[in-house]
């Protein structure tokens, strides 16, 4: 059984996206429609460090409502480490009923820190696990808010799923164009449409992102660098036929490390370290399968920012080409210099009994 079964831990999903992409529309939706699930929706309006700060100390209860549909709403306006392990130890006190946690994050916000939340603290790890970081985009406005706003580009690259909004109000080569863009910036998330926040409850919740594991079980091709909608952006691209908005020079990238020789495995733990020192602020997600020289089983590697951690997967079945796969989704990464790095922490193939 996976770890996102137990019933110790709630899953948290982080719903993201830029102003106006319609993350409020979705929310009401979750908060009012019955679904059957039991959610606690965190409004995380916590701002820059330093910003309303009197405010912040004077404001020292977050407003709880119970909903009809048995989802219950609160707003943070300052530690959301505090609300979790609140709402965790409520739970458990058989004050508030909820199976799992959506947090919503700011239009200005990235991802991130609220990401980092479920790695460095011990007692939210304690009850929480993150399930994934969902992305409404603006199929409108989303063109010209990626090229404008930075942090617009940071919540397509943390995402594990994008939700495409307002495709009804523009025509099928725009949805195209923004599609390939965002596959271009972000090719391990799959991309759906949702009209007026109607986004079907499971293309929400159990997506599992920060398993991998269980990801691979599903999607075997997960991190083969030419996933099903990368070949499509990628063949629109090739065959231009002169529309040159479809070239966008985002600084969200994502590449492919992929390798059939093992990693020494001290080497790798040496330049990933120094590699997350590095880049860590400019690296948003990272994640693998790796073949690492002395275990007969895959390495289960990802990071998010400079916290990265790895795990044991599956045994490498008998007569299976071992193989590692890397996916980097980062921010003006030096591409070649990384891939140079990774290639000489490899050692020779040797033969496997």
């Amino acid at each position: 059984m996976s770890e996102v079964q137990s019933p110790r831990l709630i899953p948290v999903t982080i719903l993201t996206g830029f102003l106006g992409a319609g993350k409020t529309t979705l929310l009401n939706r979750i908060l009012t429609e019955q679904h059957g699930h039991k959610i606690a929706v965190i409004e995380n309006e916590f701002g820059p460090e330093g910003v309303d700060n009197e405010l912040l100390i004077r404001e020292e209860g977050e407003q709880i409502v119970e909903m009809n549909n048995g989802c219950i709403c609160c707003t943070v306006r300052g530690d959301l480490a505090r609300i979790l392990k609140d709402l965790a130890l409520n739970k458990m006190a058989g004050t508030r009923d909820f199976e799992r946690v959506i947090i919503e994050t700011t239009g200005m916000a990235n991802p991130g820190p609220v990401t980092q939340t479920f790695f460095m603290d011990e007692d939210v790890a304690t009850h929480y696990i993150l399930d994934a970081v969902i992305t409404v985009v603006d199929a409108k406005h989303g063109n010209q808010t990626l090229t404008e706003q930075p942090e617009a580009q940071n919540q397509v690259g943390f995402a594990d799923r994008i939700l495409l909004s307002k495709t009804d109000l523009v025509d099928e080569a725009e949805v195209k164009d923004l599609r390939n863009r965002l596959v271009n910036m972000n090719p391990r998330a799959t991309i759906k449409p949702v009209s007026f926040g109607q986004a079907d409850i499971a293309d929400i919740l159990d997506i599992r992102g920060f398993n991998l594991n269980a990801i691979l079980d599903i999607d075997p091709h997960f991190l083969d660098p030419e996933h099903p909608d990368a070949v499509e952006a990628h063949d629109d691209h090739d065959h231009d036929h002169g529309h040159a908005h479809n070239h966008h020079d985002d600084a969200i990238k994502a590449f492919v490390f992929t390798a059939e020789q093992p990693f020494d495995p001290l080497r790798l733990e040496e330049f990933l370290g120094a590699m997350t020192q590095v880049y860590g602020q400019d690296l948003l997600r990272y994640k693998g399968i790796l073949w690492v020289e002395g275990t007969d089983r895959r390495v289960v590697f990802q990071g998010v920012h400079m916290l990265m951690g790895s795990d044991l997967g599956r045994e490498w079945e008998a007569g299976t080409q071992r193989s590692s796969k890397m996916v980097f989704i980062g921010r003006d990464l030096p591409q070649e210099t990384l891939l140079q790095g990774l290639k000489n922490c490899l050692n020779p193939v040797t033969t496997i009994q």
